[in-house]
């Protein structure tokens, strides 16, 4: 079988949304938890487009709210294909608000999501591979192959703590932090 490509112009996909006053918080702002919503929901269109099959969303790299979305504003959402391995992708995302009266544009978030393709057998299924065009698709291609080994890294350095953790050193630690140990006497 021979192997497909497909360049990243062909899966980017913009998703626009005013935002509402059911969206909002008690503030007044529209809550992060939709936005995350409409951030799944990009991620998800412009995976399947790249991997024409179902995909899933099996992580989230760092989410920084940036800047307040407002009640009244359009938000768009940008995503493209940045990496593909077999059957995952990294789908980074860019969030912009426009303030209709004004035209104002505001970046408020930016974030990757890897996503699986999966086949007919709800198996993972392979992806095509990326055609990158230009500098910009290199430098993300790079970038994301980078924060996978870092992922890896930290997943690894975090099983070793939590399997050579002792009590005593975790207590040394935590008792310098804004916190106050009060451990009743048990067995377990």
């Amino acid at each position: 079988m021979e192997e497909t490509y497909k360049t990243v112009k062909q899966s980017q996909t913009t998703l626009t949304e005013l935002m509402i006053p059911s969206y909002s918080n008690f503030g007044g702002k529209v809550h992060g938890g939709v936005v995350l919503g409409l951030m799944d929901k990009v991620a998800y269109a412009c995976a399947a487009k790249h991997a024409g099959n179902y995909c899933v969303t099996v992580s989230i790299d760092t989410v920084n709210f940036l800047a307040p979305v407002e009640v009244g504003e359009l938000v768009s959402l940008l995503a493209s294909v940045n990496y593909v391995g077999r059957s995952s992708m990294v789908i980074g995302i860019r969030v912009q608000t426009e303030n209709i009266k004004t035209q104002e544009i505001k970046h408020t978030n930016s974030s990757y999501f890897t996503m699986v393709a999966m086949g007919e057998d709800f198996l993972p299924a392979q992806v095509p591979g990326l055609i990158l065009q230009d500098h910009l698709q290199v430098k993300r291609f790079y970038e994301a192959y980078h924060r996978k080994e870092l992922k890896r890294y930290y997943d690894q350095q975090h099983h070793e703590i939590n399997n050579e953790a002792e009590l005593a050193e975790a207590i040394d630690l935590i008792n310098k932090e804004r916190c106050k140990i009060e451990l009743k006497n048990s067995n377990a």
